[in-house]
Formats: structure tokens, sequence, C-alpha cells
């Protein structure tokens, strides 16, 4: 599923028009975005937490080369399911 087809799931579940329902998905995922490049986290009661992990730097290995490499640190975002949602998936 991507960001229109959700979109359109919105809007059939909430009974609302095809735009505002698009317009409230892209809302909600620039407030998970804005939050997290704030360093904060965003939890959802019985779905999930999304939150930042910290990534080191360390060496690799350019596998065409075999020329060793530094690879600088960076942070990538990390979601956590709820244990409503695993149950959910788990039936």
């Amino acid at each position: 599923m991507n960001k229109t087809e959700l979109a359109q799931q919105v809007a059939s579940r909430a009974g609302v028009d095809a735009s505002a329902a698009k317009s409230a998905v892209e809302a909600v995922f620039e407030s998970i975005a804005d939050e997290l490049a704030n360093g904060g986290e965003v939890s959802v009661s019985g779905f999930g937490k999304f939150s930042v992990s910290d990534r080191a730097a360390r060496q690799g290995v350019n596998p065409a080369t075999g020329e060793k490499i530094q690879i600088a640190a960076s942070k990538a975002a990390k979601f956590s399911a709820a244990s409503g949602l695993k149950g959910k998936l788990n039936g």
C-alpha cells in the first residue's frame, strides 16, 4: 500500500472526501518526521512508537575494490510495534 492508497482507505473508513484524507495523511507523516528531526519520539497507543536511533561511526569495505572506508555516524528512524499491533499480526 502506498500513500495514495492509504489516503483512499482513510477517506472510505472516515467518511470524508479523498482530498481531506490525503491532507490528513500527509500532515500525520510530516508531524512524525518533524518530531523525530527535533530529537523526540511519537507514541501511538496500541500501534507503536517512532523514535530516533543513533548509529556510531564505523569502518566498512567497498565491495567493488576491497578498499576500507570510514562510514560516518548517522541517525535513523526506528519503529517499535506495540503489543496490540503484534497481536493483530499474529492472530
